[in-house]
């Protein structure tokens, strides 16, 4: 990618495109998922030292899914706020069966 994107509009496909493999999908949707129960615990049971663990499960899940299966760079490199965006947004888009852990099945 040698131009930066613009808009999150025209973020959004490349950052789909980044992750096409199915497994990184999956990895991105349990990273996702611990670190809305990690932060539900925390409030919960008001334990903020959970909060350490937030970016850990997020991200270790996400980037093992990029360096072990994708074989890219993960887009928070370069867009950390679009991507986090983007993360939520796939992660919804999964859950809610508008897209897939397999790429080649989507429409968007």
């Amino acid at each position: 990618m040698n131009q930066r994107i613009q808009s999150f509009k025209d973020f959004y496909p490349y950052y789909l495109k980044e992750h096409s493999n199915s497994t990184c999908r999956l990895l991105h949707v349990i990273g996702t998922t611990l670190v809305f129960a990690l932060a539900i615990t925390a409030i919960y049971h008001n334990i903020p030292k959970l909060w350490i663990l937030v970016p850990i499960a997020g991200y270790g899940f996400a980037w093992a899914g990029h360096f072990f299966f994708e074989k890219n760079k993960p887009a928070t490199f370069q867009y950390p706020l679009w991507s986090l965006r983007s993360d939520f947004k796939m992660y919804f888009q999964i859950i809610s069966s508008k897209i897939s852990l397999d790429s080649t099945k989507d429409s968007i």
